[in-house]
């Protein structure tokens, strides 16, 4: 990057529905199983354009300083040079390339004799 500061593309699913957002700052964790995300940020205002899936994250994510994300809910981490429109798209049907990662519940699945 030749400005010197990075900015990373965040996929996540969240209800059925995959967001795309970008960060200035991603790390693990404190919290165990976490990713930390921290000043989230938006493209630049056009009068010409409004996109409604980016006004939808605005708000949703409106005086938010840090999100906590599952690990399991990550789907990729990118570290890009320029800064995109974050957006929400919904989660594709049948055979996805995206499908979230199984949950081990102890106990589920075992028969007693």
């Amino acid at each position: 990057m030749t400005s010197g500061t990075k900015t990373y593309r965040v996929s996540f699913h969240n209800q059925g529905k995959i967001y795309e957002i970008y960060a200035k700052s991603v790390h693990q964790s404190a919290l165990f199983g976490f990713i930390e995300v921290e000043e989230i940020v938006f493209g630049e205002k056009s009068s010409l354009l409004v996109d409604p899936s980016e006004e939808h994250l605005k708000t949703e994510f409106a005086g938010v300083s840090r999100t906590y994300l599952p690990m399991h809910a990550v789907v990729r981490i990118d570290e890009v040079e320029k800064t995109g429109h974050s957006k929400i798209t919904e989660r594709p049907d049948g055979d996805g390339n995206v499908t979230p990662f199984p949950v081990f519940t102890p106990g589920q699945g075992t028969t007693k004799s």
